[in-house]
């Protein structure tokens, strides 16, 4: 009989040994525990619109309104807009600015979005460098 039982106790077995996988993770778990304080981690300062700073040169304002009608002025003191046809309006740009004057759209809430990005797009293509959206801070916000 003992021929019998020693025959039976050599069968394979079906069962995965995850011993030396777990000795491996606390191995890895102690690396890491160890080596996490010693990473210093990027920062990035992220600029805000209220903290901005004062811009240098007066910029071109060009507005867009509820018609599709654009205007254009320099924003200074008592400055005023002067109607710019959409053809000129690039011209008109080069004629006022330089090469560090930024240039500034502002659009009425109910101008289509494809007339603004219409406009930049012609300005951009045009060569005008600085070139971005003005927004209304104190408007309130609706959802």
């Amino acid at each position: 009989m003992s021929a019998f039982s020693s025959r039976r106790s050599r069968r394979m077995k079906n069962d995965i040994n995850v011993v030396p996988y777990i000795d491996v993770m606390l191995v890895l778990l102690v690396i890491f525990m160890v080596t996490a304080p010693m990473i210093t981690p990027g920062q990035i300062e992220l600029p805000s619109v209220g903290t901005a700073s004062d811009v240098p040169v007066q910029p071109i304002e060009v507005q867009i309104d509820e018609q599709g009608a654009i205007a254009l002025r320099v924003r200074e003191g008592g400055a005023s807009f002067r109607p710019v046809d959409k053809a000129n309006l690039l011209a008109e740009v080069r004629a006022v600015a330089t090469a560090d004057t930024p240039v500034v759209i502002s659009a009425d809430g109910k101008v289509p979005y494809e007339s603004v990005m219409q406009v930049m797009d012609q300005l951009r293509n045009g060569g005008i460098g600085k070139l971005g959206l003005l927004v209304n801070q104190n408007a309130p916000a609706t959802r």
